[in-house]
């Protein structure tokens, strides 16, 4: 992944995917910093099922209690945590109170964590990007010094990956569009199956079914109803690790199968995702090995050969000859056909 010509929090999946490979773990996540302000999370199953849990304020007060520092106190853990970090550093307390505690019983013993490493990110700048925790289930080795070496040789190259560049709407394509139809106090009536499964991307565990809207979408409503001099549009764009996600809210007639007359408000949303990210997941599952790998992005990004070579260190020589390497591997007579290939998988 060193050779990314795009970054941005969305690569998170396709990272730890590829970071899997380098440092065995099972299952990892993130918190960082959404665009609102607020600490979000993109974690992968099992840790995923247990996000709400983990938010409660019952747990952050016991994390509180068995941590040195909890993640979520972002500030703190970017100008204290340098490095990777196993769990027995972190903790405040003997292994036998972690494994009383609220926190281990609502977090870690549902998804089977025995151990986990961390490790804060930063933009050259010293902006925290995010905390990646990966952690290890009970049939797997406890972490070593040697692992956290590792993550350590890696946290240059990770934290450029997921520093956020330019939105730039061209690399990126519209993945899917939903609507939500609400009252102009906030209560949902009605989603569109679309958004059903929209509205869990862009705002994580903030969003249950037959709860109060998400903040993002209150400010929206607030917005449409005020006064027309105010000049302020109901629209807004939230980019997370799911996608960059552009919301409006427009005045409807009336609820479908409601009584005349009643005033309902029509949240839209749509989700783009960055083309870097569709085509880095789509190699992933082809398995190529990495000189192939690499070679099959740049070609696919549309780079001629000349080009390729300088960014990846070899003559044009060398490149042709993975090329042909490649195309052979894949079945393939040249980049229109590995192109289709890609997007097949």
């Amino acid at each position: 992944m060193a050779c990314l010509d795009a970054g941005g929090v969305q690569f998170i999946e396709p990272l730890l995917q590829e970071l899997r490979r380098v440092v065995g773990f099972d299952f990892g996540c993130m918190l960082y910093p959404g665009s609102g302000g607020d600490l979000m999370n993109y974690a992968q199953e099992p840790m995923q099922s247990v996000a709400a849990q983990y938010f409660d304020a019952r747990i952050l007060r016991s994390e509180r209690q068995v941590l040195a520092r909890s993640p979520r106190d972002f500030g703190e853990v970017v100008r204290h945590e340098h490095g990777p970090k196993l769990l027995r550093e972190l903790m405040a307390v003997p292994m036998a109170e972690l494994l009383r505690s609220d926190y281990y019983g609502a977090v870690m013993q549902p998804t089977g964590a025995k151990d986990y490493m961390s490790l804060v990110l930063r933009t050259p700048q010293g902006v925290g990007l995010g905390v990646i925790h990966l952690f290890r289930d009970a049939a797997a080795p406890w972490f070593t010094p040697h692992d956290v070496a590792l993550l350590a040789r890696l946290e240059p190259h990770l934290a450029r990956i997921l520093q956020d560049g330019e939105h730039d709407a061209q690399r990126s394509e519209v993945h899917a569009e939903g609507v939500l139809i609400a009252t102009p106090q906030g209560r949902p009536l009605w989603l569109s199956p679309e958004a059903e499964a929209l509205m869990p991307l862009a705002f994580g565990w903030r969003w249950r079914r037959g709860a109060e809207l998400p903040p993002p979408l209150r400010e929206l409503l607030l917005r449409l109803h005020a006064p027309s001099e105010r000049m302020v549009l109901p629209v807004m764009e939230l980019h997370t690790a799911q996608g960059w996600f552009s919301l409006r809210a427009t005045h409807m007639a009336a609820a479908p199968g409601g009584r005349q007359g009643a005033q309902v408000v029509a949240l839209h949303i749509t989700r783009r995702v960055a083309r870097g990210v569709r085509l880095l997941s789509a190699l992933q599952a082809l398995d190529l090995p990495q000189r192939q790998h690499e070679l099959a992005w740049w070609l696919a990004r549309g780079l001629p050969e000349s080009q390729i070579a300088r960014r990846m260190g070899i003559s044009i020589n060398t490149a042709v000859y993975h090329r042909r390497q490649l195309y052979n591997r894949l079945g393939v007579m040249g980049r229109e056909e590995l192109l289709a290939k890609v997007d097949s998988a």
